[in-house]
């Protein structure tokens, strides 16, 4: 089966459960769900469809209670809207993908407090040797004049010896 049509279907599908789970499921266990993605597999046998709850855990579970006691009339109605010869087995699955991003946002934040700190730490700091460790032309004294002497001597010793 062509995978840009199951891609189609699965969209398809997404917006009939999101609008069912909005308007004509009226079950009490039913929390605030969002229907985030919906996979459909090329032959067109199952979906896999993807929901966030905004809640505490509790809730997460009462909703996918819900979700699991409402897939047959969810199926039958996809099946309905999309006249297929098969409506695709449904399948609920939590979403992790907000869970993950909430927890890649606390370590952001936390990298940047640290971040901040090592900055505040920097405005304070002093070089662990001399500020300026290079050596300038105007800087010379007796002392450079006998290593250079010294270096030259060393030459001729080099070259007489060859």
């Amino acid at each position: 089966m062509d995978a840009g049509r199951a891609r189609k279907i699965a969209d398809r599908i997404q917006q009939i459960v999101a609008e069912m789970l909005e308007r004509r499921i009226k079950d009490p266990r039913l929390g605030f769900v969002t229907v985030t993605d919906t996979r459909v597999t090329n032959d067109l046998s199952e979906a896999t469809v993807f929901y966030t709850v905004f809640g505490s855990e509790a809730e997460r579970a009462d909703s996918a209670a819900a979700l699991e006691s409402a897939k047959g009339l969810i199926r039958s109605e996809v099946g309905r809207q999309t006249g297929l010869r098969h409506t695709p087995t449904l399948l609920f699955t939590h979403d992790p993908l907000p869970d993950n991003a909430r927890h890649l946002d606390d370590l952001f934040a936390e990298a940047r407090a640290r971040d901040a700190e090592i900055a505040k730490r920097a405005e304070t700091a002093r070089h662990a040797g001399d500020a300026d460790p290079y050596r300038r032309p105007e800087d010379r004294d007796g002392s450079e004049e006998a290593e250079e002497a010294e270096d030259e001597s060393s030459e001729r010793a080099g070259r007489s010896a060859t």
